[in-house]
């Protein structure tokens, strides 16, 4: 049965777990989410996931519309913005980098983002989207004036599995 309850922010919560079978970069990352109790994001003021499918149309000689369309590649990413600071973020982007210059390559650190959504008057309506193998690609720290000091990251995911209860 489709989920067809709505939802707020103040319905969802973000956690973060080890990609099952990911070797070194797995392993790191699950250091980094233990080390810093990161196991549940938590003061996140705004996620976002976007999933595009790039369609790629057939013309023909002749022709003004296309006689076909084809999917191309899927790709998955998005971003957290954040209003707590401990550099954990920052470690899931740069891994063992963190702490300095490494004399060689590291595994930059793979993980699980799952997102879940329900809401407190209906228990078991609830909607999760399990965003698989991420890796953060970007980390921003802005420090305005006179509001809330606030770190943001984009990330990439190799895919995404959706469940809908109730």
């Amino acid at each position: 049965m489709a989920n067809t309850s709505v939802f707020t922010g103040a319905d969802g919560s973000i956690t973060l777990s080890s990609v099952a079978s990911g070797g070194s970069e797995a392993q790191r990352a699950q250091e980094i989410i233990d080390g810093n109790e990161l196991a549940t994001v938590g003061r996140a003021t705004g996620i976002s996931v976007e999933v595009v499918s790039n369609i790629e149309p057939f013309h023909e000689i002749g022709q003004r519309y296309a006689s076909e369309l084809r999917p191309g590649n899927v790709s998955v990413s998005g971003t957290i913005k954040r209003a707590y600071l401990n550099g954990a973020m920052l470690r899931l982007l740069l891994g063992e980098a963190a702490d300095g210059r490494p004399s060689n390559s590291w595994a930059q650190p793979a993980f699980n983002i799952t997102l879940m959504a329900e809401n407190a008057a209906m228990p078991g309506v609830r909607s999760t989207i399990t965003l698989h193998g991420v890796k953060v690609g970007q980390w921003n720290y802005t420090m305005p004036e006179d509001d809330f000091v606030m770190e943001s990251i984009n990330f990439q995911a190799l895919y995404l599995t959706v469940a809908d209860e109730g």
